[in-house]
């Protein structure tokens, strides 16, 4: 029989401790467990040990004089699974204990059981005084980056635990209904019928939320290309977009295609989605495919039009431009793992060159949308402010959403707002 922590462990050691991305994990290492509780188990022992490494990684820290992150990758992350089955999932404390100590022997590491039952039964012990020494600085405390964690604090020093404290919390399920194939109450009454708890979002029009998450291939509609599975930030881009029939729209860093095919299903328009990376543009014609869409789906590099546009301006461009990734920490826990402080020169460069190369295809009265799923200053404001003061034709059109705040110029939602993931808006009109 496969040991689920057993697994777990080895994909947890790949993505703290070699880069490998929790998704590329996930999808390699479920497939070798038959029983979907055990499938349940690993994804949960996979994104709590990712989410909370860096809290329990330097927890380890203090439990041992010689950490084993070299050594013996797997045993050390087992040991971190170990403690997110005590202090996170609050599994029975022998049970957790038993099964990790097995997971050990189950690695073909025999000789590693009783060091990891040595370690677990420490930190009952000590317990107390290793959570207070943790909770002492904001890194440890929130399992944040300590880069991450300053900066965060610089930006946005009023929501800076509240951003940290939301980072961890478990997001709900939002959907958004394909308007072209069925209606919100519709949808809502039959996923209820199905045993779902479904309700329509406060304001966002096409969004349904349902509170945990969900093995969404398998729910009734999701075949039929009725829904979609999109964040209810996301979703704000194709109000801000405000597309009308007859448009040209270009969407900019389109992959998987959740914004593109969102504004095809808001109006009959001819929408150019472009992707750098013709691997992922393949997601985007399959979620077309799904919803029964059309686009003409593009490789190209955003930053250089001439290898791909065709010479006539467009009515709406959407930039959703590529960057840290820091507003949707609490659904990608392992970029925590894998942001660097010395990355975000060069994605606010790569956001610039983005958004200068793309400003000419905008035609006059046209609008231009740019997003970021960041929530630092130096991605959003920094990026368009100064854009704007190079550019005398664009114009910042001023809105308010229901979530986040302003930001200088465009609008910030903050992880956790109105339970939203992080992103960043800015609305920019040529004169």
């Amino acid at each position: 029989m496969t040991d689920t922590r057993a697994l777990a462990a080895q994909a947890l050691a790949e993505v703290a401790l070699r880069g490998a991305s929790l998704r590329d994990a996930m999808e390699r290492y479920a497939p070798r467990l038959a029983d979907s509780r055990d499938r349940a188990l690993l994804m949960a022992l996979l994104s709590d040990g990712a989410r909370w490494w860096l809290r329990f990684d330097a927890a380890l820290d203090r439990l041992m004089e010689k950490p084993l992150r070299q050594k013996e990758p797997a045993i050390h992350a087992l040991l971190v699974l170990g403690l997110v089955q005590l202090e996170i999932l609050q599994l029975p404390d022998y049970a957790a204990v038993a099964a990790t100590v097995q997971a050990a022997r189950a690695l073909q590491r025999p000789r590693m059981a009783g060091l990891v039952n040595a370690i677990l039964r420490r930190w009952q012990r000590e317990r107390t005084a290793l959570l207070a020494t943790l909770d002492s600085k904001p890194q440890t405390r929130h399992a944040h980056p300590a880069w991450l964690a300053k900066a965060i604090a610089r930006d946005w020093p009023e929501q800076a635990d509240a951003v940290m404290t939301a980072d961890n919390r478990e997001p709900p399920l939002m959907l958004r209904i394909n308007r072209r194939r069925t209606t919100r109450d519709a949808l809502i009454e039959r996923l209820r019928a199905d045993g779902y708890t479904a309700d329509a979002h406060a304001w966002l029009a096409d969004g349904i939320v349902l509170p945990h998450s969900a093995d969404v291939t398998r729910m009734l509609g999701f075949a039929e290309g009725l829904f979609a599975v999109q964040d209810g930030a996301a979703q704000i881009a194709a109000d801000l977009a405000e597309v009308r029939d007859g448009q040209r729209v270009l969407d900019a860093c389109a992959a998987p295609g959740g914004k593109a095919c969102h504004l095809l299903e808001r109006a009959d328009i001819a929408l150019t989605a472009l992707e750098f990376d013709a691997g992922r543009s393949t997601r985007i014609q399959q979620n077309l495919d799904r919803l029964g869409l059309a686009a003409n789906v593009v490789i190209g590099d955003a930053g250089t039009p001439t290898n791909w546009w065709d010479g006539q301006p467009f009515d709406r461009i959407l930039i959703d431009a590529p960057c840290s990734a820091t507003g949707v920490l609490r659904r990608r826990p392992d970029v925590r793992l894998h942001r660097r402080d010395s990355d975000i020169p060069a994605l606010a460069a790569q956001q610039r060159r983005i958004l200068d190369g793309l400003w000419p295809l905008l035609a006059p009265g046209g609008r231009l949308v740019y997003i970021t799923c960041s929530l630092l200053r130096a991605e959003n404001e920094a990026i368009v402010e100064a854009f704007l003061a190079e550019q005398p034709e664009a114009h910042i059109a001023a809105f308010a959403l229901p979530a986040g705040l302003p930001a200088g110029v465009g609008w910030q939602i903050l992880p956790g707002d109105d339970d939203l993931d992080g992103m960043y808006y800015a609305v920019l009109e040529k004169r």
